[in-house]
C-alpha cells in the first residue's frame, strides 16, 4: 500500500498573496507544514504541489520535494488530482499548506480508517467547536454526520439549527485522505450548485453520492487566511518555545 502526502501551495491567494512563503520566525510557512508531514511514518513520500516558480525556488533551496502543477486549477483538490495522474499511489493525503501548526499525530488520525475499513472515498477530520466565534465565522466550514460517522453536509453557516436543543457543533479540520479513483473522478465532475453556493469543494463528493468518512480529533489547528491569522500562529509558536 502506497501513501503519498501532498501539500498544495499556490501563490496567488486572493486574501493573502504569497501566503506559502509568509515568514514565521525566519522560516516560510510552507516549510513548517512540510517538516510536520515528513514526521508521518506512513508516508512513502511527501510532495509540495505548486504552480509558482517562487515557491519551487524555495523548495529547491530547502531540499523540499515538489511537483509543478497547472495554474488553471479552481481548487486544491483539482491540484491533488493532477498529482494523482502523475504519481501513482493507493492513497493521497492532502495537508493544507496554510496550516503550519497541524501535528503529525493529527495527520496520522486521518489514516486510521484505512486500516479498519475500505468503505469510503474520502476521509476528512473534524473537531468539536468550543469557541463561539468559530461557529459564526464563515471562513470555517461546519459539518454534520450520520450515525456511521459519514458526512451529511458541510456549510459555512452554523449547522444544525438549534430549534429545540443545542447540539454539538463540529468544524472541518483540513486534512483529507483520497482514494486515487475518487480524486480522478472529482476532477472529471463539474462544480454542482451546492458547491458553488457554499464554496466548499468537498461538497462535490457528496453531490455525486460519494462517501466522506469523518474522524474526530481533539487537537485544533489554525488556518492562515489573513495577516491577522499569521500573527496568531506566530504568538502560539512563541508561547510554545517559552514552555520548553
Amino acid at each position: 500500500m502506497k501513501i503519498l502526502g501532498v501539500i498544495p501551495a499556490r501563490y496567488k491567494s486572493s486574501r493573502f498573496p504569497g501566503k506559502p512563503l509568509a515568514d514565521i520566525h525566519g522560516k516560510p510557512m510552507i516549510a513548517y507544514v512540510y517538516e510536520n508531514a515528513m514526521k508521518v511514518s506512513q508516508f512513502d513520500k511527501v510532495l509540495i504541489a505548486t504552480d509558482d516558480e517562487r515557491i519551487a525556488s524555495e523548495c529547491n533551496r530547502r531540499g523540499m520535494s515538489f511537483v509543478m502543477t497547472s495554474t488553471e486549477h479552481e481548487t486544491g483538490t483539482d491540484r491533488m488530482a493532477e498529482v494523482a495522474e502523475k504519481h501513482e499511489a493507493d492513497f493521497y493525503v492532502n495537508i493544507q499548506g496554510d496550516e503550519p501548526l497541524v501535528s503529525p499525530d493529527t495527520i496520522e488520525s486521518a489514516l486510521q480508517p484505512i486500516i479498519s475499513s475500505n468503505n469510503f472515498d474520502v476521509i476528512n477530520l473534524m473537531a468539536e467547536i468550543s469557541d463561539a466565534s468559530d461557529l459564526v465565522n464563515s471562513t470555517i466550514p461546519k459539518v454534520v454526520v450520520n450515525e456511521s460517522g459519514e458526512a451529511i453536509f458541510f456549510s459555512r453557516s452554523p449547522i444544525p439549527y438549534p430549534k429545540s436543543k443545542r447540539p454539538k457543533y463540529y468544524k472541518q479540520v483540513c486534512v483529507y485522505v483520497f482514494k486515487r479513483d475518487a480524486l480522478l473522478r472529482f476532477a472529471s465532475l463539474a462544480r454542482g450548485a451546492i458547491e458553488q453556493s457554499e464554496d466548499i469543494e468537498i461538497l462535490r463528493f457528496l453531490e455525486n453520492r460519494m462517501t466522506v468518512k469523518m474522524v474526530e480529533v481533539h487537537e485544533d489547528s489554525v488556518a492562515v487566511d489573513t495577516a491577522a491569522d499569521l500573527e496568531v500562529v506566530k504568538n502560539i509558536l512563541t508561547n510554545r518555545k517559552k514552555l520548553k
